[in-house]
């Protein structure tokens, strides 16, 4: 049997280029005929689904050098209550030509699915969840889709409570009249003498309105899901809870026809059970509610309104209608509602929503701002540059949701036991019917229906639909308060298992640009004026460390002069007459040059190698006057980091493009213990490889853009210094802050996280394994034991809730490094030093 698929195809631009298509096409196993239209950008391919796959098929119009076009879809799936549910979603939508993949999450009942648009329509996606037996939020024009799915779950939890608090009022006497009796000898005398055979009838009473008004959702999604041969959670309680009050029913309508001894009713059971399920799946809707707290904060960071400068009038607009270029006015204590670059006035804003850190940060003309930081006393305009969906806030949510809608590998393992689960308790509990029958005495029929409804009650695979992804949906929102994005659950899950972190040096664990490092002075001499003639000649040059020079001047204030004479000595230094006065700054071969000994400083700049720098030095009217250095000075931070990362076990290493005594310097500073050095930009995927091949994991951190091929082919990839570029694709995680202490954060949540899933997932597995053969009678003939439904309802549902409070512990996870001032090597300080000091 073949299928046919249309494929969208961007990039053709000839007949040629269709004829590579077609040729490539035709070359995979299992197809037959390829058609492929210039005009449409369109591929038609008849395929044997046996053989290859669609994705087989994107992936070779890809290798010959074109791009398939492929869409993304998110629904809000709602009436899911378990994992069976998921897996049914899944199925059905996989199952629909033209869809490539499909992942629905429990926790955010949200289902993502990537599909071709050109052979399937987003109605058609729809359609196939509702076939499934689930509804789909519909979003109006205009509508977000984050306040309808908010709305929903609002309204669901309302309906909840209703449903819970309707049951109870009829189960809890319909309880107290079952069970006292057997807890208090007066009660039943005395129900015995005023009821007598009424009291069955008077039960039944109670448990219509519980068994077909709040229980009637287990029938129709119980139902549904025995339709579509993919029993769940509801079709156990719907057959459970059937079971024992039709049986209760028979007994009231016709006792006579059951054998002495087994005419016992068990309405309360039935009632009692939709009750407490009911009941914790409020409690299981209050948690999901609380573990999407960070997602709150972050939708909550969005401004609504902006003010507007068009035409020399100040005008309130939504946020929404805010346009590219537009200057906006931010008042003290307003939000800054896009992104943007100010043009006038002077702020300090908190950015610790965005980056994780809490000290405000200073804005002045020419300084960017983040869209939903919030301005603190002064006031400023700014020019937007970017809005809508491109602002960093709107790039963060995209991201923290993307990631708490995904599925770690961790998931395969839950998903692979799940898809077999309820089958094999449907299975259980008829062998455990048939055994007691068989096996049970002369109340076999009444032991019989308690233990089949107890296995069924108890065996809900609820908690394991939940394990992982509130976890995932905890642990990513908890990243993001902190400044920390994971692009997705694979990588949440792969960072807990790197055992190197290899760091790029320049921009991570140094500045990125260099500075005046080391200045000192021999006596005589005044540290203002010798800074001031060297920068003053060293204005003169473009060259990088002419400029750390400068800046250092005028960053501590020091007057500048005009240069009467300047000339460049190539290889050596330069030298310059300023107010009359000349300035000779070069390497130490100049001064010899010069017939200057440098030899008193001989000691210095013996130091200054260790630290990986050279020295330079500077003469004024032909005397020896200085020596100093310019480097490129270790990030605060960086040092803390490195010893962080030690203390969680791992290697770390270190690449970089300088020489092997510079790199070594600054190893040894930053007690870094692997060095790969003078490595090319091109060179850094291959020293990623050369870590690989020692067969251990391998994280990357890198600056996210230079770095790219390195973060794409590392383990994990970490872009750090992003602040306003979280759309780094080849990045798994983004550090927010550009802080290097991001990193053993990172992964001490990466951990945290996935130590929860396991606990979650044993605790799932275990529950069911322990108490599935007690549910069904193994411990009577040992201990007397049976376990009563309503016990069963209640321990199945404390196991939802627990859960979900364990994830929800993720949310008080403490970083190991608390951001804020750091310490950096005492000798890169950029502190004013006395005369003759090192800095």
């Amino acid at each position: 049997m073949t299928k046919m698929l249309e494929l969208g195809v961007q990039g053709m631009t000839c007949a040629s280029c269709v004829g590579r298509v077609e040729r490539g096409l035709k070359k995979v196993d299992g197809v037959d005929s390829v058609v492929v239209n210039l005009a449409t950008e369109r591929a038609t391919v008849t395929y044997d689904p046996a053989t290859t796959s669609p994705q087989v098929l994107l992936d070779t119009v890809k290798d010959v050098g074109y791009e398939p076009v492929t869409s993304t879809l998110e629904l809000g799936v709602t009436g899911m209550t378990c994992a069976n549910c998921v897996n049914r979603v899944e199925r059905a939508l996989k199952n629909v030509d033209g869809v490539l993949d499909a992942s629905v999450n429990l926790a955010t009942e949200r289902a993502t699915v990537q599909y071709l648009p050109s052979a399937v329509s987003p109605g058609q996606l729809k359609a196939a969840v509702r076939e499934s037996g689930y509804d789909v939020l519909e979003t109006a024009a205009g509508q977000d889709r984050s306040d309808v799915e908010r709305a929903a779950k609002e309204r669901e939890l309302q309906a909840l409570k209703r449903s819970v608090l309707f049951s109870a009022i009829f189960a809890v006497p319909l309880l107290l009249i079952a069970m006292l009796p057997m807890l208090w000898m007066p009660a039943e005398m005395w129900l015995t003498d005023h009821l007598g055979s009424a009291m069955n009838w008077i039960m039944l009473a109670l448990a219509i309105p519980v068994q077909f008004g709040p229980g009637r959702r287990f029938y129709r999604q119980g139902w549904a899901a025995l339709r579509h041969r993919s029993p769940d959670m509801n079709t156990l309680v719907m057959i459970g809870t059937s079971a024992a009050f039709f049986y209760s029913l028979a007994v009231t309508l016709m006792p006579q026809v059951f054998p002495a001894g087994t005419a016992h009713v068990y309405y309360e059971a039935s009632a009692v059970v939709i009750t407490l399920i009911l009941l914790g799946k409020y409690f299981e809707a209050v948690a999901k509610g609380r573990s999407s707290e960070a997602m709150k904060k972050l939708l909550g960071l969005q401004v609504k309104t902006a003010r507007v400068l068009r035409g020399g009038t100040e005008l309130e607009l939504p946020t929404d209608e805010v346009l590219v270029g537009d200057v906006i006015s931010v008042r003290p204590g307003e939000k800054v509602p896009v992104d943007g670059e100010v043009t006038s006035g002077s702020s300090y804003v908190d950015e610790s929503m965005i980056t994780g850190e809490p000290v405000p940060v200073n804005k002045q003309a020419g300084a960017a701002v983040v869209g939903g930081t919030i301005n603190q006393t002064g006031a400023f305009q700014f020019r937007a540059t970017k809005v809508g969906a491109d602002t960093t806030l709107a790039q963060i949510i995209k991201l923290v949701e993307s990631a708490q809608g995904s599925k770690p590998p961790i998931q395969g393992l839950a998903d692979k036991v799940v898809s077999v689960f309820v089958p094999i308790v449907l299975g259980i509990a008829a062998l455990t019917f048939l055994a007691w029958m068989l096996f049970g005495g002369p109340q076999a029929l009444s032991y019989a229906l308690v233990n089949t409804v107890a296995v069924l009650i108890i065996a809900c695979p609820c908690a394991m639909g939940l394990a992982t992804p509130v976890s995932v949906m905890v642990g990513t929102g908890k990243a993001a308060e902190l400044g920390m994005l994971f692009r997705n659950g694979a990588a949440l899950e792969a960072l807990q298992a790197v055992q190197v972190v290899a760091l790029d040096k320049t921009g991570t664990l140094t500045e990125g640009r260099p500075a005046l490092t080391d200045l000192q002075l021999l006596p005589d001499f005044d540290r203002t004026d010798v800074l001031s003639l060297v920068a003053s000649a060293e204005e003169q040059s473009e060259h990088p460390i002419a400029r750390a020079i400068v800046d250092a001047a005028k960053l501590d204030g020091i007057p500048l002069s005009v240069t009467q004479y300047f000339e460049a000595v190539p290889g050596f230094g330069l030298a310059a007459t300023i107010q009359g006065r000349l300035v000779n700054v070069g390497a130490d071969r100049y001064m010899q040059q010069l017939g200057l000994d440098v030899r008193v400083f001989e000691a210095q700049a013996a130091q200054l190698g260790d630290e990986g720098k050279s020295p330079l030095y500077a003469a004024i009217d032909g005397q020896l006057a200085a020596i100093l250095a310019v480097a490129d000075p270790i990030k605060a931070g960086s040092l803390e980091a490195v010893k962080a990362l030690h203390a969680q076990g791992l290697q770390v290493a270190m690449i970089t493009g300088d020489n092997v005594r510079t790199a070594n310097a600054i190893a040894r500073q930053l007690g870094i213990e692997t060095v790969l050095a003078e490595v090319l930009p091109s060179g850094k995927s291959d020293a990623i490889k050369a870590l690989q091949a020692t067969g251990q994991q391998v994280a990357f951190v890198g600056d996210g853009i230079n770095d790219a091929p390195a973060l794409a082919l590392a383990d994990v990839g970490l872009a750090i210094g992003t602040g306003t570029d979280v759309a780094v694709e080849t990045a798994d995680v983004i550090l927010m802050s550009g802080d290097v202490r991001g990193v053993p954060n990172a992964i001490a949540l990466s951990r945290a996280t996935l130590r929860n899933i396991r606990f979650n997932l044993f605790w799932a597995f275990a529950y069911n394994a322990l108490l599935i053969p007690v549910a069904a009678g193994a411990l009577f003939h040992a201990l007397g034991w049976l376990l009563s439904p309503v016990l069963a309802a209640a321990a199945m549902g404390f196991s939802s809730v627990f859960v979900l409070s364990n994830a929800l512990r993720l949310r008080g996870f403490k970083p190991p490094i608390k951001p804020g001032p750091a310490s950096r090597p005492a000798h890169l300080l950029p502190a004013r030093p006395a005369e003759g000091t090192l800095i």
